[in-house]
């Protein structure tokens, strides 16, 4: 089971909304070190807050990030953009698709060989749109169903490494993300808590605010969970018979 307290953590975009509640979170349960990874600067006057440049979509910034923390054990890839659009612009759907999943899929490449040495935790920050598209930001909701796509992908394969996949599925947050959405918002606040709640109670899949909460149980119990699990074992099985037949 994954702890908190006394573990080393790194924070994509946790400069602000739910990256920002995250880190205190993670330094009110006793995190040991936590770096925090931005585009910009940030000043902290708390020891134990390291501030990483980190653009997710930057190759030069991940290596040097890795370099840089040298031990880590909870990874969560919370950078994302959310933009209002219609699906008229390609270029918009490439932005997203080159933060929200390959910025997620290049930063877990790059940190795997240190959480593999801590048999550590990968958590993505996702959202319920990566199960149904809410069309005011459909490339939003593309990226993020990729992503939660490559989460699942990604859960069966590292757990060969000891490393657990987590996927957040967020309702609407109360963030700069959703300044202009009119209903109802949970704080960053109660989600980065529920968010470490569900990585401590080695949650697959965690649903951390009312809105998301509502459809746990009907994920968890529901044909498209079971066929993951069904695919995963099919796997696994698989990867064994390889391992036996070359050895």
């Amino acid at each position: 089971m994954t702890t908190i307290a006394d573990n080393t953590i790194l924070v994509t975009g946790g400069n602000r909304g739910i990256g920002r509640a995250l880190v205190a979170e993670a330094l009110r349960r006793g995190a040991e070190r936590v770096y925090v990874g931005t585009r910009k600067p940030v000043a902290d006057s708390d020891a134990r807050i390291t501030p990483v440049p980190l653009d997710v979509t930057d190759a030069a910034q991940i290596r040097q990030a890795v370099d840089h923390v040298g031990k880590l054990d909870i990874l969560v890839n919370n950078a994302g953009i959310a933009l209002y659009d219609d699906l008229t612009d390609r270029a918009t759907l490439q932005r997203h698709l080159d933060v929200n999943l390959f910025g997620t899929y290049s930063v877990t490449a790059a940190f795997l060989p240190l959480l593999s040495a801590s048999r550590g935790a990968v958590v993505n920050n996702l959202s319920v749109n990566a199960l149904a598209p809410l069309p005011l930001i459909p490339a939003y909701s593309i990226s993020k169903a990729a992503a939660f796509s490559l989460t699942q992908s990604l859960r069966t394969l590292l757990a060969q490494h000891g490393v657990t996949v987590h996927a957040v599925l967020t309702g609407i947050v109360d963030t700069d993300m959703t300044r202009g959405l009119d209903a109802p918002k949970a704080s960053p606040e109660s989600v980065a808590r529920a968010i470490f709640d569900g990585l401590e109670n080695n949650e697959e899949d965690i649903f951390p605010d009312a809105m998301s909460g509502s459809m746990a149980d009907g994920w968890r119990s529901g044909p498209a969970k079971a066929l993951e699990r069904q695919y995963a074992a099919l796997a696994t099985a698989e990867r064994i018979k390889a391992q036996a037949n070359s050895g």
